[in-house]
């Protein structure tokens, strides 16, 4: 059996078609189909059904295919470690980072791993933390923050905030003059979400249906100083982390806490039994020691 077969076969099977994988690889459609003819015989079992349009898998194709997804992770792995061996200043590394996040804590993280590690390429992309978790388990992103809990079945989870959320309002709303709220007060108030990929939709959602009441959603956005200009008009309201909220105007806002609490704890996450290379344990080490501050 060689590397190559296996490569090959998860080519076809990811894109349920030999043309498109002989695309893909830049390769000849015969010579996949004679590479992967060659693998189901030296197995003895079929691993593709033929017989349809679009591709399937047998059952023993999908056995083969996930054992060749690890074997060609760990041989990854294994050139990654070897290369950190030899370059012990220099890599890349993909943080997947949520935009609210990115806003309150990582510019003094990301200057100071440019500054001390400039052969480090940092490569970010803004999702929100479930598909932060999303692109850690698929193995776009090395390294991840979430918000809290994730499956700690398929990552490694490393702590970092832990604080409290806050709801926001119109300066002049009815509420704006209380030192602290209780969220089956909101069942009436018009609410504005952040969209359903972040993981802060469902948070709130659940925390308002265990208060008794299914929020009223009036608008929903991806940007979160889209909703405060929102908020600040008087057009709904709002629950933002604590840290956000220092970065509202509050000559337009009220910043009112919560009773019970709803907590907002950040993680960084990878994916277990993955290696991590010097890159990205570089990284996660920058977050574990710096100071956050928490208003």
């Amino acid at each position: 059996m060689e590397i190559r077969q296996l490569k090959y076969f998860l080519a076809v099977a990811k894109h349920k078609s030999f043309t498109k994988a002989s695309q893909a690889l830049h390769l000849s459609q015969p010579s996949i189909s004679k590479m992967i003819k060659s693998l189901e015989d030296e197995l003895g079992v079929t691993l593709i059904d033929r017989s349809t349009k679009q591709i399937e898998l047998t059952d023993a194709g999908e056995i083969v295919r996930k054992q060749a997804q690890q074997i060609i992770h760990s041989i990854d792995d294994l050139a990654q470690s070897l290369y950190d061996l030899m370059h012990l200043n220099k890599g890349h590394v993909t943080l997947g980072l949520p935009p609210i996040a990115g806003t309150i804590f990582f510019a003094p993280i990301i200057e100071k791993l440019h500054r001390h590690y400039p052969g480090i390429q940092l490569e970010l992309m803004e999702f929100g933390s479930k598909k932060v978790a999303q692109g850690i388990e698929s193995g776009i992103l090395d390294v991840g923050i979430a918000m809290l809990p994730v499956d700690s079945c398929k990552f490694d989870v490393i702590p970092f905030v832990s604080e409290e959320m806050r709801l926001i309002t119109h300066r002049r709303h009815p509420l704006a003059g209380k030192s602290v709220v209780s969220l089956s007060e909101l069942k009436d108030e018009s609410f504005i979400f952040l969209s359903e990929e972040f993981a802060l939709y469902e948070r709130i959602w659940h925390e308002c249906t265990k208060a008794g009441f299914k929020p009223k959603i009036t608008y929903k956005s991806s940007q979160w100083d889209f909703i405060a200009e929102l908020v600040a008009t008087g057009l709904g309201i709002a629950i933002f982390p604590q840290s956000l909220c220092a970065k509202l105007p509050t000559e337009r806002l009220r910043i009112i806490p919560i009773n019970p609490a709803i907590p907002w704890n950040l993680g960084i996450i990878v994916k277990k039994h993955r290696y991590i290379s010097y890159a990205a344990q570089t990284l996660i080490n920058l977050i574990k020691n710096h100071r956050f501050n928490h208003n």
